[in-house]
């Protein structure tokens, strides 16, 4: 086996932006095994660390858990789908768009622009990986756009492999959707190590805020009031967030 390009390996590979066209009927896919946080390598190069540093230093303890889950959470995902439905992208590119996906929610950063949290989000994670960290151009703009796209849900149209796998890991940990490619298991050890703490509610709140301070935010294309209350109303992990 060849190994994998550059552009590969930082997640520019072109999937169906329309996650139901991706998965297909479904019936070529057998039942997630369970994963735990121990089973799941988390990258420890001095670049992840960096950002890790940066994550834990900006977000607050909430947005941090989940942005930890959204990598667990997105790396069971990955797994199991990769035998019939590749989503190929390195864990380092991974985690570091994991970390930093909400860092455009924080409260220094969401009143101080005009711009969606996700744009602004995107071009904060490029200055910071390109400019201060010195990654790889590839590797820093995958991250951006994966970031400014990850609310892009829609059924035209293509994504890379990381913006769709992080659609869909950000989408079951905030809605419980597609909950068939988790196993019950994995989000019980992935909540033991990264609370919820009152998760749905929290990130409900964000979503309301940012669209009271900008009525044109990119996030009301999911539904003004209909995105927020199915936040909420998350049963998948309802049982999980006190």
């Amino acid at each position: 086996m060849s190994a994998p390009s550059t552009l590969e390996t930082h997640g520019w590979t072109a999937q169906p932006r329309d996650v139901s066209a991706f998965l297909g009927d479904k019936q070529d896919l057998k039942a997630p095994e369970p994963q735990t946080v121990a089973s799941i390598a988390l990258p420890s190069t001095p670049l992840a660390k960096a950002v890790l540093d940066y994550a834990k230093k900006e977000l607050r303890e909430e947005t941090f858990n989940h942005s930890m889950r959204v990598y667990y959470y997105g790396k069971a995902i990955q797994t199991h789908l990769t035998p019939t439905h590749p989503l190929p992208v390195s864990d380092e590119t991974y985690l570091l768009t994991c970390l930093l996906h909400d860092i455009g929610t924080t409260d220094k950063h969401l009143p101080a622009t005009l711009m969606s949290f996700e744009f602004y989000g995107g071009y904060l994670a490029l200055d910071l990986l390109k400019k201060d960290l010195r990654a790889p151009v590839e590797q820093a703009e995958s991250v951006a756009e994966a970031i400014i796209r990850h609310q892009d849900l829609g059924v035209s149209g293509k994504i890379s492999s990381l913006g769709l796998l992080i659609q869909l890991a950000t989408i079951f940990d905030n809605m419980g959707g597609n909950a068939e490619l988790v196993h019950k298991g994995t989000i019980e050890d992935v909540v033991r190590h990264y609370p919820r703490r009152k998760w749905s509610g929290c990130f409900a709140a964000t979503i309301r805020r940012e669209n009271g301070l900008k009525p044109w935010a990119h996030t009301t294309a999911l539904g003004e009031e209909a995105f927020p209350a199915g936040v909420e109303n998350n049963a998948l992990m309802a049982p999980y967030d006190d």
